[in-house]
């Protein structure tokens, strides 16, 4: 969320990153959360239980001290802050843990910081944060923005995977992930992927595509073309940057689009959001999909995204299933009403650290999860899937 708002009343010696009286400010928050109407400063002699007990009344702290200390300071009431109860069901852990995570967010979120028209974080011991910021956001529109705390180390972090790469199984060549698009860290359905029968000379859509790593992964291994989309405008950015910096940008085009683009190709591949609930910000479109509505949309397009002869690749974790959002069966039924008959499948179990983590309160699940790689063909005498 980016929009200027007044900036509350502030002391006449503020440091140079303080909102000033009657100046305006940028707020940005992932969530979207509105803008706080006004910021109480505070410093290093700020107390993590005081600090706890003025967020809970609904205050927004602008930290105005040490940076080291500011991170101390969340790490302390993260830690005062109650752990989920004990489940009977992986269906009560699952949301014990979403009420735990969103009652953190609210709680950290309201510990904010201020950064200047060129994006200088005026703490003792502060990083240089405008590269990082400038990534994201682009360069400044007013002469102040605040944002959370939290949120800033996030992008700190984000900033520096992008500058050193990732290295994917099968790709040739490092992987530059941008903040708020999904770092590919779990591999299991790369592995799945390339598994397959190299896809020489065919054009291929990858529908939902993130870093753009499954289009790359199949153009180095022969794919004549492939046409990416995804809906959130920094996955297309960072999708485009890494087929530049791979060399397959003449093979390689990507829109910001709902679903499929036009026309059909010879391979439709999409590895979901693969938990159906809502999304609590826009980081969380990754792995959320309320009520599976883009599965669902992806699975009755799909038919007619294909060539003759075509396939569509379905990449989905059985996570859903086993903490009980997704009946049984749910699945084969979706596949059923679209019209899609399952060609071939080939499933891996997770072998991410959280499936091996017994202290997760979701290991009970976890440590049983299956992505499956579908290969889904229409039926000879499909009927269109109701509206």
């Amino acid at each position: 969320m980016s929009a200027p708002h007044p900036a509350p009343p502030t002391p006449a010696a503020a440091p140079p990153s303080e909102p000033r009286a009657g100046a305006a400010f940028t707020w940005r928050s992932e969530s979207e959360e509105p803008a706080p109407t006004r910021l109480a400063p505070v410093d290093d002699r700020l107390r993590a239980d005081t600090a706890l007990k003025r967020v809970r009344r609904g205050e927004f702290l602008l930290y105005q001290g040490d940076f080291h200390n500011a991170r101390q300071l969340l790490g302390a009431l993260g830690r005062r802050l109650p752990q989920p109860p004990a489940a009977r069901t992986p269906l009560e852990a699952f949301r014990a843990e979403r009420r735990a995570r969103q009652l953190e967010h609210d709680t950290l979120s309201r510990i904010v910081v201020a950064l200047d028209r060129g994006y200088r974080l005026a703490l003792a011991r502060a990083p240089d944060v405008a590269s990082a910021c400038r990534q994201v956001w682009g360069e400044p529109e007013t002469d102040t923005t605040v944002v959370p705390l939290k949120q800033l180390l996030g992008m700190l972090g984000a900033a520096e995977w992008r500058r050193k790469g990732l290295a994917v199984p099968g790709l040739s060549g490092l992987l530059h992930p941008h903040y708020g698009v999904y770092l590919p860290t779990r591999t299991d359905y790369v592995e799945l992927l390339l598994a397959l029968p190299a896809p020489k000379g065919l054009r291929v859509f990858d529908v939902g595509t993130g870093t753009g790593v499954l289009s790359l992964l199949l153009l180095q291994r022969g794919a004549a073309s492939a046409v990416a989309t995804d809906c959130d405008s920094r996955a297309v950015a960072c999708a485009r940057e890494n087929a530049e910096r791979l060399g397959l940008a003449q093979r390689f085009q990507v829109a910001q689009a709902d679903l499929f683009p036009p026309g059909q190709a010879d391979r439709v591949v999409c590895n979901p959001p693969w938990i159906p609930e809502p999304p609590k910000n826009r980081v969380d479109r990754a792995v959320f999909d309320e009520d599976s509505q883009f599965l669902r949309r992806f699975l009755e397009g799909l038919p007619d995204a294909l060539a003759p002869g075509g396939e569509g690749l379905l990449l989905l974790s059985d996570l859903a299933v086993l903490l009980g959002l997704r009946p049984p069966g749910w699945l084969a039924e979706e596949f059923a009403r679209c019209g899609l008959v399952v060609k071939a499948s080939h499933s891996t179990p997770a072998r991410h650290g959280k499936a091996k983590d017994r202290e997760d309160p979701l290991h009970a699940a976890r440590s049983r999860e299956v992505t499956t790689l579908y290969r889904l063909v229409p039926e000879p005498t499909r009927r269109r899937p109701p509206g």
